[in-house]
């Protein structure tokens, strides 16, 4: 009986070790830009919600911040070089540790959101090289994508958040051989080369989805949408999604057999099925009139909001059918999107930050104020963590009470 149960207590760790939460990464718990188990206001003050504290000294850069339960994890560039940062919730730095040349050309500065899993953090550089910290600091092992893979670097420079998956970490450096690479999250030791379709990686951050009990890695390349089967490493699914310039960044949305692509210049969206295996996917709709170039979309009671590129309004799609409800030049016309107990939050890129009804017949603006500090383009999407909004804006972390 002693030794059943010492087996058993080995199994349990060594599962929950395998298994290892992720507690802050890209857009949210499922990547879908949804912050859950938050309970909010639903009306700022008219001057705005409290402003608690900025970080401030945080360098050139477009990356959300990772926030976890008693740190903030988050990138930023000074003279080039690109460093990690980690604060206490109160705003006290607790370390700054530099990782690697970024990059310095157009838009220059810091991309990549932390992704933290137990007691790791992981980045990556825009010059295509990974990084594990542990969350005292210390750099634990780095894989160059350029080197190892043979990967290609972007006109502007690679902006992939990192997958984690158990222990398994999947980035995509988009080679001729290597598409997805998968790593040893604890060593950075290469696991397997998945060749996929050959085409080069393109700004966009993969997810994971669950479908018939089917997990399958779903990311954007260059001039299509790819499913990957996590067991067989197999590619089981592409579908063309092109526009001239190859930029597809916003991650795929998953909601109940049906896949939601989006990118901008003029592409516009697409709402695809998955066959009951997952093997296959059948064009549904197509829709050129929400071309959202990185703000990503919201999906919320069989809607989907977000706002376009060449198109630059804030846009309301009906989710099976593709037809647009609304068109809205309110709110800088574009910008980023998300979502926390039942209200949309918007950062556009005129700096206005806005809580949103999300409703189906108008654009039903609640409460919003404009940004002020802070410096450089309003890109950064915005992180909502235990009645919590951060809004970066370049060299400036702005922390606001929001809670209800």
């Amino acid at each position: 009986m002693t030794k059943l149960l010492t087996l058993m207590i080995f199994y349990s760790l060594f599962i929950s070790s395998i298994f290892a939460q992720i507690e802050s990464q890209w857009r949210g718990e499922n990547r879908d830009g949804k912050y859950n188990n938050e309970k909010l206001l639903k009306v700022w003050p008219a001057d705005g919600p409290t402003l608690i504290t900025t970080l401030e000294g945080l360098g050139i850069g477009y990356s959300s911040p990772a926030v976890t339960e008693d740190k903030i994890y988050i990138t930023g560039t000074e003279d080039k070089t690109g460093y990690l940062f980690a604060f206490d919730l109160s705003g006290n730095q607790l370390w700054k540790k530099a990782y690697a040349k970024e990059w310095d050309e157009r838009f220059p500065g810091s991309r990549v959101t932390p992704t933290v899993t137990g007691d790791k953090v992981y980045i990556s550089s825009s010059l295509g090289q990974i990084f594990c910290f542990d969350t005292k600091g210390n750099k634990i092992w780095t894989v160059d994508m350029i080197e190892e893979f043979d990967a290609p670097n972007l006109k502007f420079g690679m902006t992939e958040s990192l997958l984690v998956d158990g222990d398994y970490l999947f980035c995509t450096p988009g080679s001729k051989d290597v598409t997805i690479a998968v790593l040893d999250r604890q060593t950075g030791k290469v696991i397997k080369r998945i060749k996929g379709n050959g085409q080069t990686s393109t700004y966009c951050s993969p997810t994971i989805i669950n479908h018939n009990g089917r997990r399958i890695l779903v990311t954007m390349l260059a001039e299509s949408v790819i499913g990957i089967d996590i067991k067989s490493s197999e590619l089981i699914f592409q579908h063309k999604h092109f526009n001239e310039n190859k930029i597809h960044i916003n991650t795929p949305l998953y909601n109940n057999g049906y896949l939601y692509i989006v990118s901008g210049y003029n592409a516009g969206g697409k709402l695809l099925k998955l066959s009951e295996d997952g093997s296959e996917v059948t064009l549904v709709w197509e829709d050129p009139q929400l071309d959202s170039q990185m703000g990503s979309v919201i999906l919320s009671e069989d809607h989907l909001y977000g706002s376009g590129h060449e198109n630059r309004d804030w846009h309301c799609v009906e989710f099976l059918t593709g037809k647009v409800k609304y068109s809205s030049r309110e709110l800088g016309r574009k910008g980023n999107i998300i979502y926390a107990d039942g209200m949309l939050y918007i950062y556009s890129e005129k700096g206005d930050v806005a809580l949103v009804k999300p409703n189906s017949e108008k654009f039903e603006i609640v409460s919003s104020f404009e940004l002020e500090n802070g410096s450089g383009e309003h890109w950064a999407h915005p992180v909502i963590k235990n009645g919590k909004l951060y809004v970066r804006h370049g060299n400036i972390l702005n922390i606001y009470d929001i809670a209800g």
